[in-house]
């Protein structure tokens, strides 16, 4: 586990290299993201070269947390985990959602990356008071990040090797926000980052310059006993929290419309495996690049930045007007986030761009978050996902923002126990099959919404038959 005192402390990069270099020298390495985020496993999921799965105590169950965790990476010579924001901090004051808790629940050993920036012997003190907050977390090892210098480094490593006993494994120096710029919640999408790979290897090169990865492998080693066997799942939950393609599914395989390309890209691997498990063929189509919607039973249309490709989703006329129709005819379409924006009546930057059309929406863009953090959400109305009555755990990250409002409340199917949704505290904009909603749902804490997405597919082709 790769953890920090806060966020921001550069523990990404520091993960991102360290699994870079450890694969380049012949390790298979599982990824892993600690808590909701796209695109920080994004950038994992390009050094491991394999998707990088997330963990989240908060969106799903600990036995599907550790059914999934032993799933994805028994067949690899080494996980490594990234946390999220500081080692202890969680939603509550036990810090029950904390990367310290997961890390106590995958047995993992920690290793705290710190920010040393204008700071010498006081750090020791600092990991210090993480050793003894809590003494079943193992902290193992602590890399020292943003370095001045050797001087800077010489009083660091002596000051914390000295008084806390652990050792440092590596002192990364200051670096340049040209090999990973930022851009609203964090590092920007690899998708977008032409130098992508460029920066993968700068960042390898820092961990193998830097970094004494050999010393990393033998505390991983130390811990090669992964106490998450199959046999820790209670019975009948499936070992990675969903059943396996075909397992007692019937009306044969359905064609599923998954959006992705630069404006649409945020999506759990595990949501995509979920669908395929389901009995579902995933076609990848692109409004950017496409000229229509192709023949599919289903759409699934994810988050991303539409507001930066904003001209050529409005340009792309065709493709748009195939989506309405098929709406209209009543294609089963789930949208999150960016597809929410896409599927409303235009998004309002420097011009007014049209979009969809099918969501009496209009959406703007802030220069703050309008919506950040996790989601309980209840379903009050009706719609071919979910049941009356369910409560869904989620997250919403967004700068866009509702301009204009069309519709009624009552079509808005989600009451909000926790986030803010589309507006008046409510969310889950549904109009015949679309369902579109601010809350990024993961298939894990919601294993029901694969099925559901599925089967309603299968309806469609039945009546389009």
């Amino acid at each position: 586990m790769i953890a920090g005192l806060r966020g921001g402390s550069g523990k990404t990069v520091v993960s991102i290299g360290m699994i870079s270099a450890l694969s380049r020298l012949g390790r298979c390495i599982a990824p892993f993201k600690k808590g909701p985020d796209y695109i920080d496993a994004g950038w994992l999921a390009l050094a491991a070269g394999r998707p990088c799965h997330n963990l989240d105590p908060f969106l799903f169950s600990a036995a599907r947390l550790c059914a999934s965790f032993f799933h994805v990476s028994q067949k690899s010579d080494l996980a490594v985990v990234e946390g999220n924001r500081g080692l202890y901090d969680g939603l509550d004051a036990d810090g029950s959602t904390s990367t310290a808790s997961l890390a106590k629940m995958l047995g993992a050993p920690v290793i705290l990356c710190v920010d040393c920036t204008k700071t010498t012997r006081t750090m020791a003190a600092v990991v210090l008071g993480c050793l003894h907050f809590d003494p079943e977390v193992n902290i193992c090892g602590v890399i020292l990040n943003r370095v001045a210098g050797s001087r800077h480094e010489r009083i660091l490593r002596t000051s914390i090797e000295t008084h806390c006993g652990i050792p440092v494994l590596g002192t990364v120096p200051k670096l340049s926000q040209e090999d990973f710029p930022e851009r609203h919640m964090g590092l920007i999408p690899t998708v977008e980052h032409e130098l992508a790979a460029n920066a993968i290897d700068s960042a390898a090169q820092i961990a193998r310059s830097h970094i004494d990865l050999e010393r990393v492998i033998r505390i991983a080693d130390r811990a090669a006993v992964n106490p998450l066997c199959p046999e820790s799942a209670p019975a009948g939950l499936p070992e990675h929290g969903y059943d396996p393609p075909g397992h007692g599914k019937t009306g044969g395989r359905v064609r599923i419309g998954v959006v992705r390309d630069s404006a649409f890209q945020f999506y759990y691997p595990e949501n995509l495996e979920a669908l395929q498990a389901e009995g579902a063929e995933l076609v990848f189509v692109s409004p950017l690049a496409d000229a229509v919607l192709p023949e599919v039973n289903a759409l699934y249309i994810g988050g991303g930045f539409p507001e930066t490709h904003a001209r050529q989703l409005a340009e792309n006329l065709r493709f748009r007007n195939s989506i309405s129709n098929a709406a209209d005819n009543g294609l089963p379409i789930y949208a999150e986030c960016g597809g929410l924006m896409y599927l409303g009546e235009s998004l309002v930057l420097d011009n007014a761009y049209p979009m969809v059309g099918v969501l009496p929406v209009v959406f703007g863009f802030s220069r703050r978050p309008q919506g950040h953090g996790y989601t309980i959400v209840s379903v009050e109305g009706g719609n071919p996902y979910f049941s009356r009555g369910r409560e869904l755990r989620g997250h919403e990250f967004h700068y866009s923002r509702v301009l204009e409002w069309k519709g009624r409340d009552s079509d808005l199917l989600f009451s909000m126990k926790k986030g803010r949704g589309i507006v008046n505290q409510r969310d889950g904009l549904c109009y015949k099959n679309v369902l579109a909603t601010y809350t990024h749902i993961h298939s894990l804490g919601a294993p029901d919404w694969a099925g559901s997405l599925v089967q309603a597919a299968r309806r469609y082709r039945g009546n389009s038959a």
